[in-house]
């Protein structure tokens, strides 16, 4: 599961603008256990954004032949609660980067809820109803199960690519990390404003899973000369920064929500809270920032601390804005990042 919450966000610097891909709206929950609709088609580069809606439900990637089983190096969205009197939102989502036009399993994990058929494919062609079948017991399908997913691990990523743009999704196609991939697990907020870790160096292929604290906060990319402002909104060439969305946790919440993005080179990775006055407060994190010099991981805090979460600055020599180290994983297929707009959960719970 994704433990909790779970999102993983693909940090891809070779993401290429598709102009022309499509994103897809699937509603998962709500007034019954379904996915809506329960099948899409898509191309390579489209995105599908799943929201979640009441109870707790999750997106999980299994195989044909075994619908209700998470398939191995598959994607999954983690457990997303949604209170049941919220019924206008904001809710949290992950999206899913398409990488080709292969089938995409989809189920989830919630007690019963596959075996009740709550399940969702990408390009099914004419399986999906025996999927389904398969998953409610009705039938058993003839296909031998498949060892690995037919799709990258795809958990909610955003990557902000360094040339082009991209936008928070879930990447499916994109090199996955290695075996020797480190999770650097990171803790936002919760009884202080910080990132903990603040600071921490990464290697190409690690990942960076941000768990969210009460009581709502966000992970988003900025750059150093901007600490507290989003990559995608100062970007003078078309660059997309990672944005988790806002992440609103009761203060009694057992369970949290998290975001994974995945690190592709060593260059510096600069993210902030954009709640209402954190990243002043300095509420800022860092990946791979210098040890020596002036863009360290203390200059940026002090900057950020400095600007408040309000000034914009002009990038010096010294300051230089990021040049694309963290790419959102886009269903974040590699290849398609479409400026999609990463998904916002709400800027409630102050």
């Amino acid at each position: 599961m994704f433990t909790s919450i779970a999102f993983t966000t693909l940090l891809s610097l070779t993401i290429s603008s598709v102009a022309w891909a499509a994103q897809f709206n699937v509603t998962v929950g709500g007034g019954s256990l379904k996915f809506d609709p329960e099948y899409v088609t898509a191309n390579a580069g489209d995105t599908v954004l799943f929201t979640f809606k009441q109870s707790n439900h999750t997106a999980t990637q299994s195989t044909l032949a075994n619908p209700c089983s998470l398939a191995s190096g598959g994607f999954d969205s983690g457990f997303m609660p949604v209170d049941a009197s919220n019924t206008n939102g904001p809710f949290p989502a992950a999206v899913f980067n398409v990488q080709d036009t292969n089938p995409v399993w989809v189920y989830c994990k919630q007690g019963n809820h596959c075996q009740q058929g709550m399940v969702f494919a990408i390009n099914p062609g004419s399986q999906f109803a025996a999927f389904q079948a398969a998953a409610t017991g009705g039938t058993t399908t003839t296909s031998s199960p498949a060892t690995t997913a037919t799709a990258p691990p795809a958990t909610t990523t955003t990557s902000a690519p360094a040339t082009g743009s991209s936008t928070a999704t879930t990447t499916a196609g994109s090199a996955s990390p290695t075996s020797t991939a480190t999770d650097h697990k990171v803790v936002v907020g919760g009884s202080t404003l910080t990132f903990t870790p603040s600071n921490i160096t990464a290697q190409v292929g690690d990942t960076v899973t941000f768990q969210f604290m009460q009581k709502n906060h966000t992970a988003t990319q900025s750059t150093f000369a901007n600490p507290c402002r989003e990559l995608t909104s100062t970007s003078t060439s078309g660059q997309i920064g990672f944005d988790s969305g806002y992440m609103p946790v009761s203060t009694g919440a057992t369970t949290f929500p998290t975001y994974t993005i995945q690190v592709n080179d060593t260059t510096p990775i600069w993210v902030y809270c954009k709640q209402a006055g954190h990243c002043g407060q300095g509420m800022v994190f860092a990946v791979n920032a210098a040890q020596t010099g002036d863009n360290t991981f203390s200059a940026f805090q002090a900057r950020a601390m400095q600007l408040n979460g309000t000034a914009t600055s002009t990038p010096t020599s010294s300051s230089p804005t990021q040049t694309g180290a963290a790419a959102k994983m886009s269903t974040r297929g590699a290849g398609a990042a479409v400026g999609l707009a990463s998904f916002v959960v709400g800027m409630f719970l102050m």
